[in-house]
């Protein structure tokens, strides 16, 4: 039972499960009329898929996690399951993902997969000790899902695609770099450089994470300026983004753990609620 758990760990189910959400979305948004049963295998695809990306980023971070509070109780850090383990874990995930979107979808939306993969498990990873534009190579593959729900309902690349990539790509700056400015600390002991400036917890940082914020608001209209959605979600999606903006403001006036504290769960909010409006406005 504790192997099993510990499988799950690895797989980070709550955050793969939350990027897999966004890939049925994409799907649902990309071909409606679609069953329940293809959005919920688009669903299986990128879970695996992500679970994998997510094991060979343990597998790489494994004497770093050690160092962390929040990472020190992980699988691999604790023993509990060895490298060759997860090793082949992550082998059958990703194969199995790609697999099934491959079979079930299309060849590109299996590519685009493997690509997520290589970038997130290959790139990203090791860049996190190098450079901050770690964030900006990791935001790539982040911003993935949907577009391959997209891809995997329509069978190709369209500017509704990049839309919805866009959407989750400029997302996740506020959001990570959220996240980094409260766990800095932690952060420093392993040595990654997640902040964008060498002043790490300044009005530098706050000011691009609220420039990024800011793009998110025209971003969040473009699904109706190109006719996926109606007015509705793009309301929705304006007041969220105002609101959002207005944590980030705050951040700049403070430069608090606190109110980056304020974004990060208010990052947690934004997407979800923006992306099921989308679905139910193109109800």
């Amino acid at each position: 039972m504790q192997k099993i758990f510990a499988y799950f760990q690895l797989l980070k189910f709550r955050l793969s499960l939350t990027v897999a959400f966004s890939s049925a979305v994409g799907f649902m948004l990309g071909n409606f009329t679609s069953g329940w049963v293809e959005a919920l295998l688009v669903m299986a695809g990128g879970m695996l898929v992500t679970g994998s990306a997510n094991t060979i980023n343990q597998i790489i971070e494994k004497d770093l996690d050690k160092l962390m509070k929040r990472t020190a109780k992980r699988p691999l850090p604790t023993g509990v399951l060895s490298v060759n383990e997860a090793a082949v874990f992550a082998v059958i995930t990703g194969i199995a993902g790609i697999t099934l979107l491959a079979v079930f979808f299309n060849t590109l939306c299996a590519v685009l997969a493997l690509i997520s993969l290589i970038l997130y498990g290959f790139v990203y990873t090791p860049l996190k000790r190098i450079s901050p534009i770690c964030v900006f190579v990791g935001a790539i593959p982040g911003a993935m899902p949907p577009l391959i729900g997209w891809v995997a309902a329509t069978g190709a690349l369209t500017p509704e695609a990049w839309v919805l990539f866009g959407i989750q790509f400029f997302w996740q700056f506020p959001h990570f770099w959220a996240i980094a400015w409260v766990l800095d600390d932690d952060y420093k002991k392993a040595g990654f450089k997640m902040l964008p400036t060498a002043g790490g917890k300044d009005l530098k940082t706050a000011f691009q994470i609220m420039t990024y914020t800011l793009l998110l608001i025209p971003m969040g209209m473009l699904p109706l300026q190109l006719g996926m959605t109606g007015t509705t979600s793009a309301i929705i999606a304006v007041v969220c983004g105002v609101l959002f903006l207005m944590q980030t403001l705050y951040l700049m006036q403070t430069c608090t753990k606190k109110a980056a504290m304020s974004i990060m769960f208010g990052s947690f909010l934004y997407l979800p609620i923006v992306q099921i409006a989308l679905v139910l406005d193109k109800v």
